[in-house]
């Protein structure tokens, strides 16, 4: 999807025809999201709905407002740089401790290194007090790699923590950042 002016952000949908030896693979029921050429990349459910923010892109497992979860990512561009000392399990540990949901329980950080990114992510159980109060769940990632940085949150009730958390699962398994897009309808990347 492109944007047209900044002033007023407006998303256009664009759907081109894949090559027949497309290299594009994801797991079955899978989609595969990639936000500005490939800054960052993952799998989401098949059939979930797709709703971009000004500065987010969401996907919610039904539309609004029957949608039980959210799965929401933020990136940002940096500038070159050596990133390999930025402390990111501390900076994840002070947006968990700066969170103003009820927090009941928190999670141990969980350390993720691939070949060109680090990603670390926790869970912290909350009371919703939305309507009814209700216990929910809140992952958080951080993810730096190839002068890319992003912020993956999932939230979702902990009475369906057992059919969701593989979605989680297979987000994180599958982020990729900085490994840009050459031509969308073959899949065809590199590196930045």
């Amino acid at each position: 999807m492109a944007k047209r002016k900044k002033d007023n952000l407006q998303w256009i949908k664009e759907t081109l025809e894949l090559q027949p030896d497309h290299h594009w693979e994801s797991p079955s029921g899978y989609k595969i999201f990639v936000a500005n050429r490939g800054a960052v990349r993952f799998n989401v459910p098949q059939n979930w709905v797709f709703e971009p923010q000004e500065k987010s892109f969401k996907f919610l497992d039904k539309k609004p407002p029957k949608d039980d979860c959210c799965l929401e990512v933020s990136f940002n561009h940096l500038p070159p740089h050596d990133w390999n000392l930025f402390p990111l399990k501390n900076t994840l540990k002070k947006v968990v401790e700066e969170d103003s949901r009820d927090v009941i329980a928190k999670g141990e950080i969980i350390t993720v290194k691939r070949q060109t990114a680090r990603i670390v992510w926790t869970e912290i159980k909350f009371i919703d007090t939305q309507e009814e109060p209700r216990e929910a769940f809140s992952r958080i990632c951080i993810g730096l790699g190839s002068n890319v940085q992003c912020l993956i949150t999932f939230d979702y009730w902990a009475d369906q923590a057992e059919q969701l958390t593989p979605v989680w699962d297979e987000a994180i398994r599958s982020l990729t950042l900085g490994l840009y897009i050459r031509d969308p309808k073959t899949g065809l990347a590199f590196p930045d």
